[in-house]
């Protein structure tokens, strides 16, 4: 892509009331734009970002599940079917324009913010038998949630996108089996996203799902709204809330002996037992023709706040810092602001692809001006070409985060520049 042909530009100045490192940056590279508290627009930039981790996920969801799309709208009998209308105090409603159903049926939307409600039902009607167990069913979407307080950019928005994996079962057995399973793809996820060495399997409170304990996926970060006490040694963290002396006993842990750091959450998965199938009815055949209740465990990443926390991990005073596996693209071409630095930057652009470069062809951008939007947009190559370059038939190679030290290459050898930097 050529920075003049991009739909966004880099911006100095944003609102004041913009207060999480991860929406500054974002909005000042033009990866997102604010339509309101809570409410993100994502940006060609923004969107290449999502699918990278979108891509990621499902290349390990894939693996263990299937992927469908549920809706995003749901009635409210869904969720008093489930006793989670009024439990659950940040869902988003709406009510139909048609005033004659909504006197007759006192109908209401339900902007749906997880889907456990709207699943158990469509399961039970394609799986009953015995023989049509295990199954797992995800998708990737967009949530909404009333947020009271939705001041952290994409760490916790009112309209966000999610992975939600859902699992069914004939026993309590099986469930646990494949919950270790979904553990192991959550880990090799991070991994891949490049979080992987700072993100631990924290034990928290089984919330809304459950009364026992479920598990979260944190990342240590400064920035972080969670407090969790990390056990290196055993590579397993406590979330503060459920550090209490009771669960001190119950756990075997001595909380004060385990050092605490800031994390934000980044996934969570809850073996949700026999809770809905029993509230929704849905029960299978076994062998002898006997119904029993079905076993369930529910599986969550949200897409657009890992986005923010990598944002959030990685940057530096400069701007953004993509590791390469979710970068928009891989090079940032700086051909500095003259004709012949501009013809060779398109020889370099050629000879890369457009799919991995962006290319900075601009005219009437200063080398100040250049350098800046490169470091903030934070692409994990910059590719230099300036008079001094060119003298040596040569482009400097660069690192955005410091990985390796800047090389020349020579401008016939580009296509080289993976191979070297593999």
């Amino acid at each position: 892509m050529k920075l003049s042909k991009l739909f966004t530009r880099t911006s100095k100045n944003i609102s004041a009331q913009t207060e999480s490192i991860n929406a500054k940056l974002l909005i000042r590279a033009g990866y997102i734009y604010q339509e309101m508290a809570g409410v993100y627009a994502f940006l060609p930039l923004g969107m290449k970002v999502i699918k990278n981790i979108e891509g990621i996920v499902r290349e390990e969801i894939d693996k263990i599940g299937e992927e469908l799309l549920l809706p995003s709208l749901s009635g409210r009998d869904r969720w008093h079917a489930t006793n989670r209308h009024d439990s659950i105090d940040v869902l988003m409603s709406t009510k139909p324009a048609n005033e004659r159903a909504l006197a007759k049926s006192n109908t209401e939307y339900i902007l749906n913010p997880t889907h456990e409600d709207i699943i158990t039902p469509l399961a039970k009607h394609f799986r009953t038998s015995y023989k049509d167990f295990p199954f797992a069913l995800y998708q990737i979407q967009t949530k909404f949630r009333n947020e009271p307080r939705a001041k952290s950019g994409l760490l916790r928005g009112r309209e966000f996108i999610m992975k939600d994996l859902y699992s069914f079962h004939t026993s309590e057995a099986d469930l646990n089996s494949f919950y270790e399973t979904a553990k192991a793809s959550y880990v090799a996820i991070y991994k891949k996203l490049g979080i992987g060495e700072d993100t631990y399997i924290t034990l928290a409170s089984g919330g809304d799902f459950t009364s026992s304990y479920s598990h979260e996926f944190q990342t240590v970060l400064e920035s972080g709204e969670d407090t969790i006490y990390l056990d290196k040694k055993n590579n397993i963290a406590y979330n503060k809330e459920v550090a209490t002396p009771e669960d001190a006993k119950k756990l075997g842990v001595d909380f004060d002996e385990l050092e605490q750091v800031r994390a934000s959450e980044v996934g969570n998965i809850f073996p949700l037992g026999t809770k809905f199938s029993e509230l929704l009815d849905y029960k299978y055949s076994d062998a002898e023709n006997a119904q029993k209740v079905v076993w369930m465990g529910s599986y969550g990443i949200g897409i657009s706040r890992l986005m923010g926390v990598i944002v959030e991990k990685f940057a530096d005073e400069k701007g953004i810092v993509w590791p390469s596996q979710v970068a928009p693209y891989q090079y940032h071409i700086v051909a500095l602001s003259d004709e012949a630095n501009i013809k060779a930057g398109e020889d370099v652009y050629q000879a890369l692809g457009a799919e991995a470069c962006l290319f900075d062809d601009r005219t009437n951008a200063s080398t100040g001006e250049k350098f800046a939007d490169a470091d903030l947009i934070g692409c994990p190559v910059q590719i230099v070409i300036s008079r001094q370059t060119l003298e040596q038939d040569s482009v400097e190679v660069i690192s955005r985060s410091g990985k390796f030290d800047s090389f020349m290459c020579r401008l016939d050898e580009v296509e080289t520049i993976a191979a070297r930097l593999a």
